[in-house]
């Protein structure tokens, strides 16, 4: 009976939505970490995720200068603001990272301005 699960496991994997299994992977590393999952965090809470960076845009028009980040951690999408910076060294797509914060409403969602962070290489997972 073993050898079923096993079939059906793989099968799944092999027959599953790619995005759907980089959520999971994502979702069972940010569980790994302890940390909180987005899709449970609400306006005015101070937050701890871990997950990966999808995108990255620099802003340097002078009213608006800034890094924004979009963060996903396998439940929900979390904007990142750095306010006032141009570039930030490894703040790239798919880098791996923990972010703590207050968690605070936007116009597109779930935004955490200048939050605290830290980065995993390859040679950290």
């Amino acid at each position: 009976m073993p050898a079923t699960g096993y079939l059906k496991k793989l099968t799944r994997r092999l027959t599953e939505d790619l995005g759907n299994a980089d959520a999971e992977q994502i979702a069972e590393e940010s569980r790994a970490t302890g940390a909180q999952r987005a899709s449970d965090c609400c306006r005015g809470d101070e937050v701890t995720m871990h997950g990966e960076l999808r995108a990255v845009e620099t802003c340097s028009r002078t009213a608006k200068a800034g890094v924004k980040a979009e963060f996903f951690d396998g439940s929900d999408t979390v904007l990142l603001k750095w306010l006032g910076r141009n570039r930030i060294p490894g703040i790239e797509p798919g880098r791996k990272l923990t972010v703590r914060g207050r968690l605070a409403e936007g116009d597109t969602g779930k935004v955490i301005y200048n939050p605290y962070y830290e980065l995993y290489g390859a040679e950290d997972e």
